[in-house]
């Protein structure tokens, strides 16, 4: 262990990984920023301009990305009630009010501290699980994980969006397109309409960008331009220690909340930000001021929503399993540098999780330097018209795109992807099913191909080992669950 440290140090020390970090927060915070524009998108585009880098330097960017994302919505939300993510809905309820009583730079900074908390235990508990839940899943073969990215794509379909006939729908969707090309096994076409483009399967790059960076544009300029409304001025003194002392309590209650639910896949950030805000509000002895502009609300949506950044990399590197939709992005990462997430990556390339580890502690610092002294100016950001905005955004989109390959057929691939995710938009059908499946559906067909080769076609081996039940199990109830609670809203909006 100690060589595998000091090999760690060698590969994380250099100039360049430093300061990687530190542009990708600052990347992120800004994009996060922006109303219109997603965590996801702005990891998407980044994506591309990682291919030439070590495989450290470029997933410490994409990590310094959705953390600084995280945060940056939440400045929008506070200072013009125009959340940048969905999480930071959830601040909007009290750093709003507290902007419109001249409290907004005591908002602001309240809602860094809590990010930035919350992001460190989120970390630590990423050091401390991951490595212990990856143990455990060398204990795994093709069975237990066929049944274990089955339970994984059930929950993802569930929670995204209001529907979950509409969730399921969509990953299966993502789970045809993932079967486009050449049969591993035997070597047969499938879907290639005569295109031998076709034979590789689709692009990992080219469906992510169309499906997250190009409906916004698209549904943006169908509906006409829209410029956004300016910033409010940040008046008022910062938040200090005495604050933040008063609302630890919240915070640390919403960071391990955080924790727990971004360590379940498909949950994120939002579910987590409101569960800490009404349990923050629960307790509060001035509950009565939550959604009137208390300081203590915004601390705890902000711990909520930032507590699951570390935590959606536990399933990811433990399991290979994406926590989200943003993991599933840096999953496409790894793969791309030839790594693939996973019980054997902790035996193979331990050294490079020691490295990786190493950055992301950094980068909760990072978040804290830019969120202290750029503040003022990322809320300026926020304040370009989309009509000048989004035009360089499709630009990006078609330079990341075409350098994966240099092909137009990429492009091409990108364009239809494109109108498919705004037909999902239109009909509200959810993205982040469709790209998770389109990542682990390869996946979860070859374990499942290798479960029946072992068994001779026998299906009885998918429930061989009480690992297997107990997925099977859990699969099961949280159809039910989903369900129910489906039932339960229709009832109680009728």
């Amino acid at each position: 262990m100690h060589e595998n440290l000091i090999q760690a140090v060698s590969i994380f020390f250099t100039f360049q990984n430093i300061l990687i970090i530190l542009l990708g927060v600052l990347i992120g915070a800004v994009v996060g920023a922006i109303p219109g524009m997603s965590t996801p998108m702005g990891v998407a585009l980044v994506l591309p301009f990682t291919f030439t880098m070590e495989p450290v330097t470029g997933i410490l960017l994409l990590l310094g990305v959705y953390k600084g994302g995280l945060y940056g919505g939440s400045i929008t939300a506070i200072l013009i009630k125009a959340p940048g993510t969905p999480a930071a809905s959830c601040t909007v309820l009290d750093g709003y009010p507290l902007t419109q009583k001249g409290q907004a730079r005591k908002a602001l900074d309240m809602a860094l501290y809590a990010s930035c908390f919350a992001d460190l235990v989120s970390n630590l508990s990423l050091i401390l699980l991951a490595g212990i839940l990856a143990s455990l899943a060398l204990k795994f073969g093709p069975p237990e994980f066929f049944t274990l990215i089955l339970f994984s794509l059930t929950i993802i379909a569930g929670v995204s969006g209001d529907n979950i006939i509409k969730g399921i729908a969509s990953a299966c969707l993502g789970l045809m397109f993932a079967v486009i090309g050449l049969d591993m096994v035997y070597g047969t076409n499938r879907f290639l309409f005569g295109n031998w483009n076709l034979m590789g399967g689709l692009s990992f790059i080219p469906v992510l960008i169309g499906l997250f960076a190009l409906p916004e544009i698209i549904h943006f300029f169908v509906n006409g331009s829209v410029d956004q409304i300016k910033s409010a001025t940040m008046r008022g003194g910062g938040a200090g220690f005495a604050d933040f002392k008063r609302c630890f309590k919240s915070i640390l209650r919403g960071s391990l909340i955080g924790v727990g639910l971004g360590a379940i896949p498909g949950i994120g950030g939002a579910p987590s930000a409101f569960l800490s805000y009404s349990e923050a509000r629960r307790t509060s002895r001035n509950r009565d001021n939550f959604g009137k502009g208390e300081l203590e609300g915004v601390a705890a949506a902000e711990a909520g929503n930032n507590g699951v950044a570390g935590a959606t990399m536990i399933p990811l590197l433990a399991l290979g399993v994406p926590g989200d939709v943003i993991t599933a992005i840096i999953l496409g990462a790894f793969m791309i540098h030839g790594l693939r997430p996973g019980p054997l990556l902790f035996v193979e390339n331990i050294s490079l999780i020691y490295a990786l580890f190493i950055g992301i502690m950094l980068s909760s610092l990072y978040l804290f330097i830019v969120g202290k002294f750029t503040i003022r100016l990322i809320s300026r950001i926020a304040e370009v018209p989309n009509r000048i905005l989004y035009p360089i955004v499709l630009l990006l989109c078609l330079f990341g795109t075409f350098a994966i390959n240099n092909n137009m057929f990429d492009v091409l691939v990108m364009l239809l992807m494109g109108c498919v995710g705004y037909m999902m938009l239109l009909f509200r059908f959810p993205a982040p099913p469709f790209l998770i499946a389109f990542i682990l559906g390869p996946l979860l067909e070859d374990n499942f191909r290798q479960s029946l080769i072992l068994s001779d076609g026998g299906i009885s081996i998918l429930f061989r080992s009480p690992i297997c039940i107990m997925f099977w199990i859990l699969t099961a109830l949280s159809v039910v669950f989903l369900v129910k609670s489906r039932q339960k809203n229709i009832s109680l909006s009728t």
